[in-house]
């Protein structure tokens, strides 16, 4: 059957009406500082599920108050913060949209904890990050409890699946890297175990047929970072543990050296099509690749499975309607209230 940005997808006991995906965003817009969303991402959310965006995944939401990028970050780390949550989720599933959390933990990149913890004593350049405290052996195993907490949450609250943020150098990063991870325990001498038992903790927590995304950086950029090998070996990793389908990015774990990100429009398309090949699983494709040909050129010639759009979805929240207008495909997602502007 042919496959293109329209056609329905089915990830384990999931169901989504098209193959379009938006991309976690961070807003920084949490007024009150307690991680709780609040208006601006309720309308911020349900605006891109009338939109016709099939899957909406969250953004990144922290495990613990520290491991926020910022104070204005959401979290998940009380059950205070369900019925925020639950609010936003059933809304956009009024309007035909399914939606996922991302959990994470920002590690070094905690620019407002008083002291940022990670795998080990390495600050992230630049004048806004503080000097981190490496995290202890029995520390590392009480922050994979705290992503099983958030993860019970989130399906308290109703989502349909759930994101693990192992890319752009973030805590997960930080362990699966050379770059950042020097430890001399077992989660030094193992780059993905720390992956490998958050996900292990997470499924146990998620019921049977919810899907569990990873976001990975394929590659970094950093002299002396990992190339895609180094990604793949840890994806077959993560794969065995648990993970249904990866998130394919790139980079975030320090300046770029001599190699730099392409940035331009499909650059990442290539590094989720060799992860989707090495591991025969389903892969999300994600950077610049706003303009609907492209984006129905990756679903057509199976570069990916589903494709996330960002900076595409943070102009325009209709952004699945106009590129089903554009590629005239059928049936479009047109709110009834809006099919005469059409």
């Amino acid at each position: 059957m042919k496959k293109d940005l329209f056609t329905p997808y089915d990830l384990k006991g999931l169901h989504i009406k098209n193959r379009i995906v938006m991309a976690p965003m961070c807003q920084y817009s949490v007024t009150e500082k307690d991680g709780k969303p609040n208006e601006w991402h309720y309308v911020h959310y349900l605006s891109r599920a009338i939109g016709g965006t099939g899957l909406i995944i969250m953004e990144m939401t922290d495990i613990h108050p520290d491991g926020r990028i910022t104070d204005g970050d959401l979290g998940i780390w009380s059950d205070e913060h369900i019925p925020a949550f639950a609010r936003i989720i059933d809304g956009v599933h009024a309007h035909g949209a399914k939606i996922g959390i991302q959990i994470a933990h920002a590690g070094r990149k905690a620019e407002d904890a008083e002291v940022p913890v990670a795998p080990s004593a390495i600050p992230f350049p630049g004048a806004s990050y503080k000097m981190p405290r490496a995290l202890t052996t029995s520390e590392v195993q009480e922050v994979v409890q705290q992503f099983a907490q958030a993860a019970r949450r989130a399906v308290k609250a109703g989502v349909d699946t759930l994101e693990l943020h192992g890319a752009h150098g973030y805590l997960i990063h930080q362990f699966q890297s050379p770059l950042t991870n020097q430890r001399d325990d077992e989660y030094g001498q193992d780059m993905a175990r720390f992956g490998v038992e958050v996900i292990q903790a997470v499924k146990k927590e998620i019921p049977a047929d919810m899907p569990l995304i990873f976001r990975i950086s394929a590659v970094e950029y950093a002299d002396g970072g990992y190339d895609i090998d180094h990604a793949i070996k840890l994806s077959k990793a993560y794969q065995a543990a648990g993970v249904d389908a990866f998130h394919v990015s790139s980079g975030g774990e320090g300046p770029a050296g001599q190699r730099k990100p392409g940035n331009h429009p499909g650059y990442q398309v290539p590094f989720a099509r060799q992860i989707r090949e090495a591991l025969q699983v389903p892969v999300i494709a994600v950077g610049m690749l706003e303009d609907p040909a492209l984006a129905q050129s990756v679903i057509g010639n199976e570069d990916a499975d589903m494709v996330a759009i960002a900076r595409g979805l943070l102009r325009d929240p209709y952004w699945a309607t106009h590129a089903a207008v554009t590629l005239k495909s059928e049936p479009t997602s047109i709110p009834k209230q809006y099919i005469r502007a059409y």
